[in-house]
């Protein structure tokens, strides 16, 4: 790293982060407003707003996002997004360039409290809160999740390394989440997703955070989910994800 990139990355992630908080803060009560008064459709819309902001929050680093989705992803189907995971920053993304499917997440149970719009959206807009310490409640709650994407035709985001890669090497999948989802959404169809260059925004950690990174999503085509059995979906899925990642 130059020496004025590094002289750089502390005012920037100070800049960065002051509007990151900000966006939290101010969508938190217009979210209770959309949700409480005005219903789902109203909370979705205002949730696709906070993410658009958030993600632009990381051009304030000097960085972009590049999102390739060059497939015509099915309509009035489920779907199930099983990307690869390297950051926090590999989420908002997603929910703003997928906003029409109605990106839902499995997010762990400490995600939601104390984290504004974050917590309250993962409470209230549909994602599911896994406790890793509890595999029975874990296994109930991505079962009921499955359901409730099959009943409404929304997509379900997944990330089966189970923990983020800190430095782009992903990790071998686990399969029994994904295994689970199915089972209660047979007609899904599998949405295979490769990110990149997320984890160099925190090569330090949290601050200073990394600037001038190039993230990129590259959504592959969709897979019928029983077009194969299981065991050839999850290697197909798992193989088509880490050929996209590049180190």
């Amino acid at each position: 790293m130059s020496v004025l990139k590094k002289i750089l990355t502390y005012p920037l992630s100070i800049i960065h982060y002051f509007f990151f908080g900000l966006v939290l803060i101010i969508f938190h009560p217009i979210q209770w407003v959309a949700f409480n008064v005005f219903g789902y459709k109203a909370h979705k819309k205002t949730v696709s707003f906070l993410n658009f902001f958030v993600t632009g929050t990381l051009y304030l680093l000097g960085s972009r996002v590049v999102f390739n989705n060059p497939h015509q992803l099915p309509k009035d189907v489920p779907l199930i997004l099983v990307a690869n995971h390297q950051s926090t920053y590999d989420i908002p993304p997603i929910f703003w360039f997928l906003r029409q499917y109605h990106p839902k997440f499995v997010s762990k149970m400490e995600l939601g409290h104390g984290i504004p719009s974050v917590s309250y959206n993962l409470r209230h807009g549909g994602s599911v809160l896994i406790n890793r310490k509890d595999a029975r409640q874990s296994l109930k709650a991505l079962s009921d999740f499955g359901a409730y994407i099959e009943q409404n035709n929304y997509m379900a985001a997944i990330f089966p390394e189970g923990t983020r890669s800190k430095d782009g090497h992903p990790k071998a999948f686990k399969d029994k989440g994904l295994k689970i989802m199915l089972k209660k959404a047979p007609s899904a169809y599998i949405v295979p997703v490769s990110i990149n260059n997320s984890w160099k925004l925190v090569r330090f950690g949290n601050f200073p955070l990394g600037i001038g990174v190039k993230l990129t999503f590259d959504v592959h085509e969709p897979i019928k989910a029983a077009s194969m059995p299981f065991d050839e979906l999850f290697a197909l899925t798992e193989k088509t994800v880490t050929n996209g990642i590049h180190v």
